[in-house]
């Protein structure tokens, strides 16, 4: 079972260069202007990954009431998905949507 370790920060996004700024309600993991994420954590928050990699979303999935990003990592290129944040950027969200529905 994945253990989750709560680490809210600030960062600069490594993909855009965007302030993210971190959440009130949950910790960031992604970039709210161009969606792309690190790949640092093995386990959520712990930061144990020595990959280190820029996180590509390449996707949307439906989770309960809300949405997921899949991401491939550009460096190993396993995936992942994180949830969606309510100050992402919906114009890539729905972009991303689009493109889910053009692979099925």
């Amino acid at each position: 079972m994945k253990r989750f370790n709560m680490i809210s920060e600030n960062f600069i996004c490594e993909h855009c260069g965007y302030d993210v700024k971190k959440l009130d309600y949950t910790a960031r993991d992604h970039c709210p202007n161009c969606l792309y994420s690190k790949h640092v954590d093995i386990n959520p928050g712990d930061r144990n990954n020595s990959c280190q990699g820029l996180m590509k979303p390449i996707g949307i999935e439906k989770f309960k009431d809300s949405y997921k990003i899949i991401y491939q990592c550009e460096k190993c290129h396993e995936i992942h998905k994180n949830k969606v944040a309510n100050d992402d950027n919906m114009d890539l969200i729905i972009e991303l949507s689009n493109l889910n529905s053009h692979l099925q």
